[in-house]
């Protein structure tokens, strides 16, 4: 009737503690039979899945045994449950498959969420979750925050691919699940702990992504013959280990990179001119302990270093550039008990720092952070689930001159099944800081499923962030922060549907999977920087919807396994409520396009893949309100081959039209770009 019963080590000692809970209990279940008929065994259990006895197999899965493998066992670090959220898994296999070079291409390309970017490899660029930038998504790495406390911003380039186990995307403010302050437009929990199997892992890659060369102007040198070197603009090499013993896990990732960032582009004149003082080199190192108890409980130690040489040209056009050193390191302890004291209980704790050392001109940042968090799950009867928990952060940064801060809350929260088919998820978040005092941030989600393949999600929400750090007291230059700035505020709400059936039962026929979401959201005292001051410059007003539909067709009696199709739709229309324009001024939130239809065509053969996926932008209105960038297509052409047990090889090629486009203002984008590649994997 619990669902953690389901992460124990043995059939006996499950069958034995949950003979002993119910004698204990069987007074209350007696009672409640009579009274709350509602809650009889054979509805659901409070994971919305059937009950973790209903059939014999899962005694004989060995990996049930193993909670990092489950994701339906209420347990922050090992995976976010079906809740009343639009959510979003990005599968290890789908990161394989997808050979993505940095984390917001791979967010773009298998999550269809919207960049906004500086240029290739290295370059700064925004991600962005309905309509809100990166400083207002709230980003997880293992269930603990990870945007900076200086700026809110995270930086995509310091996260290794390699790690990365799945990624969590919840879509829409706030958050029952994790509870953190600051998911205005979501939450992206960037999941990277794992526990091996038995016996020793390795495994690597090595990869070159080739610019396009071609004739070219250079300012006062003129035209200028093909550079070929451009063929070999950027490399990657990858490394991981990993050792998985009885109860003991440890991995190993590391990667390098090297980027010339050279590639042709057209200028405001229309000269075809090539990207140069942009060079990136990077490195990052990342390691992983899982140990394991009699107890189901597990402790586990990770951390990861990330250093950046990076030469970042004054605009898009420009050769004259600045050189940044970046240096940041985390370090996280987490203590996961799947029964905590008692069967009915399970808990979670973790303490982590973080740090970033940004180093360019002659200037100097650095920051320090320290988090923890205890979150707690309780089932006390079979159709209610109660969370609650807290969370610390002190934060301290030189923004001109060393400032400090606390932050954290209290959480509050509730999964109650009236209904078989029926989940209530009420839940409230008590923002504390150490300026402003207490905020409630209050959310109700609502889970229906009134067909065994259809679920209807609804949510209404309060978002909040409190200000960054850099706008309240940085100091530098004519620039100044302002301590009096109010916290950001909104409320909004969704409403989503899905459909998934497969033809022909459970034999392997076509499956049809059909979602459509719906929202809406108020935001208000956004704050932007305006002649060297941020300024609680007013909100903004927007709706929109995001629908997919992917039919995956088996294929029988010849050389291929599979056809999938897919196709997607975004729209969003806002209106920008700040710098004194109305409704009738009809402005739009920065760098969101109305709307971004794509289409994804893969077939996969025993061992391979190639798939052919095309997005389209519409216009987007840069950060000045004014200046609307021209509409663009993107195609990328995806193939992926094993060769024997142990290799694999793939081969990209991104912008296959070599459309000339600018994700930025003034920031042009690579052209046509073919990368190709070896992995290979060495296990027993």
């Amino acid at each position: 009737m619990i669902p953690l019963f389901r992460a124990g080590s043995g059939a006996r000692r499950k069958i034995a503690k949950k003979i002993a809970f119910v004698r204990r209990c069987a007074p209350l279940w007696f009672i409640l039979s009579i009274a709350l008929p509602l809650f009889a065994q054979e509805g659901p259990a409070p994971d919305g899945g059937d009950y973790p006895f209903a059939e014999e197999d899962d005694w004989n899965d060995p990996f049930l045994d193993d909670p990092l493998v489950m994701e339906d066992e209420g347990i922050t670090i090992t995976g976010t449950k079906e809740s009343s959220q639009q959510m979003k898994t990005i599968t290890r296999e789908d990161i394989e498959k997808a050979n993505a070079p940095d984390l917001a291409a791979l967010l773009e390309e298998t999550a269809g969420l919207s960049t906004a970017r500086y240029g290739p490899h290295g370059s700064m660029g925004d991600i962005n979750l309905r309509g809100m930038d990166a400083e207002r998504v709230a980003f997880l790495i293992d269930g603990i925050p990870a945007n900076s406390p200086a700026s809110g911003e995270f930086d995509y380039n310091a996260i290794d691919i390699n790690s990365i186990e799945r990624i969590e995307v919840i879509y829409g403010g706030s958050d029952s699940r994790y509870n953190v302050s600051g998911a205005i437009g979501g939450v992206i929990n960037i999941v990277t702990v794992k526990r091996l199997k038995p016996g020793w892992r390795m495994a690597g890659s090595l990869s070159n992504m080739s610019a396009m060369p071609g004739s070219y102007y250079k300012p006062y040198a003129g035209n200028q013959p093909p550079r070929y070197e451009d063929l070999a603009d950027t490399q990657n090499i990858t490394f991981s280990a990993g050792l998985g013993l009885e109860n003991t896990s440890v991995s190993l990732n590391w990667f390098g990179s090297r980027a010339a960032n050279h590639f042709l582009y057209d200028d405001n004149f229309g000269r075809r001119r090539r990207k140069e003082n942009s060079e990136v080199w990077d490195t990052g190192f990342s390691a992983a302990v899982v140990q394991e108890f009699d107890d189901l409980s597990k402790f586990i130690v990770n951390g990861s270093l990330y250093y950046g040489d990076k030469n970042i040209t004054e605009s898009g056009y420009s050769e004259l550039y600045s050189n940044y050193r970046d240096v940041s390191t985390r370090e996280n302890i987490l203590w996961e008990m799947p029964r905590a004291f008692h069967d009915a209980l399970a808990m979670e704790a973790s303490l982590s720092h973080a740090a970033q050392n940004q180093k360019s001109a002659g200037t100097a940042t650095d920051i320090h952070a320290v988090m923890a968090i205890n979150r707690w799950t309780w089932y006390p009867l079979p159709a209610l689930t109660l969370r609650f928990g807290g969370d610390y952060r002190y934060a301290l940064a030189e923004t001109g001159a060393y400032h400090d801060r606390h932050d954290g809350g209290l959480s509050l929260g509730a999964e109650w099944l009236p209904h078989r088919s029926l989940t209530l998820i009420p839940s409230i978040k008590l923002a504390l800081q150490s300026r402003g005092g207490a905020v409630p941030v209050p959310k109700f989600g609502v889970l229906w499923k009134p067909a065994e393949a259809l679920v209807i999600k609804n949510n209404y929400f309060r978002s909040y962030k409190i200000p960054d750090m850099v706008d309240l007291y940085w100091q530098g230059g004519d620039a100044r922060g302002d301590p009096d700035l109010k916290p950001e505020d909104g409320w909004g709400g969704d409403l989503g549907a899905a459909w998934n059936h497969r033809f022909g039962g459970n034999a392997g026929g076509p499956r049809l999977a059909l979602e459509g979401n719906g929202f809406a959201q108020w935001y208000d005292q956004s704050i932007h920087w305006y002649n060297g001051r941020p300024r609680n410059v007013g909100g903004a007003f927007y709706f929109g919807m995001d629908t997919a539909a992917r039919l995956t067709l088996p294929l029988a009696g010849g050389p291929f396994e599979s056809l999938g199709v897919s196709l997607t739709y975004q729209y969003m229309m806002s209106w920008l409520l700040a710098y004194g324009y109305t409704w009738e001024s009809d402005k739009r939130i920065p760098y969101m396009p109305v709307h971004r239809p794509g289409l994804r065509v893969e077939l996969a053969w025993k061992g391979g893949s190639l798939a052919l996926s095309g997005v389209y932008e519409a216009e987007r209105v840069a950060e000045d309100y004014t200046t609307v960038l021209d509409p663009w297509f993107s195609l990328t052409v995806n193939a992926n081959q094993k060769i024997g047990e142990r290799f694999a090889a793939f081969a990209v090629i991104r912008n296959a039209l070599d459309q000339r486009y600018q994700s930025f203002k003034g920031y042009p984008m690579p052209g046509i770009t073919v990368t190709v590649g070896i992995k290979a994997n060495f296990e027993p």
